[in-house]
Order: C-alpha cells, then sequence, then structure tokens
C-alpha cells in the first residue's frame, strides 16, 4: 500500500429530531459512494424518538440503524441541550472524529456543537447562515451559536451567505452549495406517489388543504390558538382540511378546552415521510409554522400560508409560494380564499435547489 495514500475521514453525524433525518440521509448516501474516503458513525440523540417521528423515518428514508443512541428524551430546553452534552462528550472520547456534522437548528445540533468544540474537533454545519433575526425564538439562538462555532458552513441560499458575511465569517468557512430537504424531496417524490393517503382519506387531487403546527409561539397561547382554530374551521368549510397534528398541539388543545369540528378539520396523527410527502405535495396549499415546509412547497409551487410573524427562509418570500400570514385570523382566512379563486401566489426555485447539494458537500469535504 502506498504511503502516500490518504487515510479516511471520520465523521460523525448528528441527528436528533425529524427533519435532521432528511438533511442527513443524503449527505450519508454520498459519502457511501467514497468508502475510501470516509468512515461515517451516526449519532441519534433521541430529542424526538416516537414511531412516527424517528424509526419510520429511517426505514423509508433507508438510513442506517444508528451507531449511537443518547435516548435523551423530552424536557425543558435546558434540560434536554445538558442531557445531549453530557451523553455526546463521551461519544466523543471514545471515538475521536475527525469532524462532527451537524444540521439545522434544533436543541441537539447546539449541544453537539458547543462539546464538538471544547474538545477542539472541527464543526460542519449543513443549512448555516439562515437568521430570522428574532431571538426570542429558541432555534434562532441555536443558528447563531453553532454557526460561530462552526468550522464549515454549508449554506442554502445567498441570503445566509450574506448573514454569514455580516457577522464576521471568514469567506473561506463559507459554501453555498444548496438545500439538502430539496435533495430528498426529488429522490423521493415518486417513491412518494406509491402512497395510498389520498384514497385513504377519501381526498381529491388539488383539492384540499394541508395545516401543519407546532412552534411554542402558536399552540402554548390559549387566545392565539383558539383564534388559529376559528381560521382553519372558516377555511374547512370551503375545503376540507386535513392536519397531521404534532403531539404537542393535541395535548395543548385538550389543555385549553380547544374542540375542533372534526367535518371541518381533520385531525391526523403524524405521518411518516413518505404518507406526508404526498398529502401536501398534492394538495391545493398549505398552511404552516414549519421552515422545511416553506421550502419544500416553494419548490414544488405550491401556495403556502406561513403562521408566523418572520421566517428564517425570506428566500421563500422573495422568490418562492410562500406569504407571512402571523396569526391574523382575517389574514389567514383571506389568502386562503384568494388561492380558492385561483389567484395563489406563482414563485420560481431558488438557485442550487437541484437535488445536488449533498454531492456538493461532499467534494468540498473529500479534499480536507
Amino acid at each position: 500500500m502506498s504511503s502516500h495514500r490518504r487515510r479516511r475521514i471520520k465523521i460523525v453525524h448528528v441527528v436528533g429530531a425529524r427533519p435532521n433525518f432528511m438533511k442527513v440521509a443524503p449527505i450519508m448516501k454520498e459519502m457511501d459512494k467514497r468508502p475510501r474516503r470516509f468512515e461515517q458513525v451516526l449519532v441519534h440523540t433521541g430529542q424526538h424518538y416516537d414511531k412516527n417521528m424517528s424509526r419510520y423515518f429511517f426505514e423509508e428514508l433507508h438510513l442506517p440503524r444508528p451507531d449511537v443512541y443518547l435516548g435523551v428524551g423530552s424536557g425543558s430546553h435546558s434540560e434536554q441541550t445538558a442531557r445531549v452534552m453530557v451523553g455526546f462528550e463521551k461519544v466523543l472520547k471514545e471515538l475521536g472524529p475527525d469532524y462532527v456534522l451537524v444540521v439545522g437548528d434544533v436543541n441537539s445540533t447546539l449541544a453537539c456543537s458547543v462539546v464538538a468544540s471544547k474538545l477542539w474537533i472541527p464543526v460542519i454545519h449543513v443549512e448555516a447562515g439562515l437568521r430570522s433575526f428574532d431571538r426570542t425564538m429558541p432555534e434562532e439562538i441555536n443558528r447563531i451559536v453553532t454557526d460561530r462555532l462552526s468550522d464549515v458552513l454549508f449554506t442554502t441560499c445567498e441570503d445566509a451567505n450574506r448573514n454569514l458575511k455580516k457577522e464576521g465569517a471568514p469567506k473561506g468557512k463559507i459554501h453555498f452549495v444548496g438545500n439538502v430537504m430539496i435533495d430528498t424531496l426529488i429522490r423521493y417524490r415518486a417513491e412518494s406517489r406509491k402512497s395510498s393517503i389520498l384514497s385513504d382519506l377519501g381526498l381529491t387531487k388539488r383539492r384540499y388543504a394541508v395545516i401543519t403546527m407546532h412552534r411554542p409561539s402558536n399552540v402554548d397561547h390559549k387566545y392565539t390558538l383558539r383564534r388559529l382554530f376559528e381560521a382553519f374551521h372558516e377555511i374547512g368549510g370551503h375545503l376540507p382540511v386535513v392536519f397531521p397534528a404534532h403531539p404537542r398541539t393535541v395535548k395543548q388543545m385538550k389543555k385549553f378546552g380547544i374542540k375542533h369540528d372534526k367535518k371541518k378539520v381533520r385531525l391526523l396523527e403524524p405521518l411518516g415521510y413518505l404518507d406526508f410527502l404526498r398529502l401536501y405535495m398534492d394538495s391545493m396549499f398549505v398552511i404552516t409554522d414549519s421552515g422545511g415546509i416553506q421550502e419544500e412547497t416553494t419548490y414544488l409551487g405550491i401556495p403556502c400560508l406561513t403562521i408566523r410573524e418572520n421566517t428564517e427562509r425570506p428566500v421563500t418570500i422573495k422568490k418562492g409560494t410562500n406569504i407571512l400570514v402571523g396569526t391574523d385570523k382575517d389574514k389567514i382566512i383571506r389568502e386562503s380564499l384568494k388561492i380558492l379563486r385561483g389567484k395563489g401566489k406563482k414563485g420560481a426555485i431558488p438557485p442550487l435547489w437541484d437535488g445536488k447539494a449533498a454531492r456538493r458537500i461532499v467534494d468540498v469535504l473529500k479534499t480536507r
């Protein structure tokens, strides 16, 4: 064997919550094509772990079983972050990787970035530079801290590049590669067509709306949640509305005594990735507070009404199909009715959202 042959790069991938799986999957698949260059270890912190939020996603996205499962479970932001840090430190000391790769903006991303940095292990952040400029959002704190600690910053859009440069990130750290969420969507779009979710629910393509909602700013306040359901019920009087409900949302509805009209809003249990992709891909429009859904609807050309006052993904508004409607009941109804009249927002696909982001990421890392 040649003495000049480069050794493999050992990378620890961190996943903790459902959106992480869709982001890590294409990167791991791309690294699998270069087994002589990369050694991969998958760590699942267990931030989200039930059959629909985790196990089904691993199966459907063909992710390998996690090499390490920390099982931190739920808790306050501080409790969850602390448990991840304690467990992950032991993992890194045992494994001694060359890099830790984190994605998105969940608590696991922040916690693992801090631990790696203190052990002088370089951090790679996929989906860096996104900013809502709203520090009341826990995710915003996670983004800012993770980006400051990271040694390699992979961005999804030009806005993210500008944010990082304004914050003083060295140009050499920033790599504009596109959106790995879109890689996964493109890969599984055809497979999702096999899902029977529409027929199971008696829905007709482009004749129904989908709701997703889980953020504390929407579900932890009785008046806000009640007002949102009043809007949903009004919309449900015009077309079927389906709502795969996050367990947190259902819990808060019960706590606040908020009833829903089953004829106007159909609550579903959380869905697997392929069923959910089929459901919103064939909808007339989506109402959401999710960041990833804003991106995916923009790619698919589906009108999206975001029930937030701000977004860390402004490209979905500038170029895409997204409209910020906040929690204004009248605005939500008004924009929904516009879509029903065929006047929904049209958009374009942002640059490099082409299904090749993971390849670009791996091309950068293989030269390090």
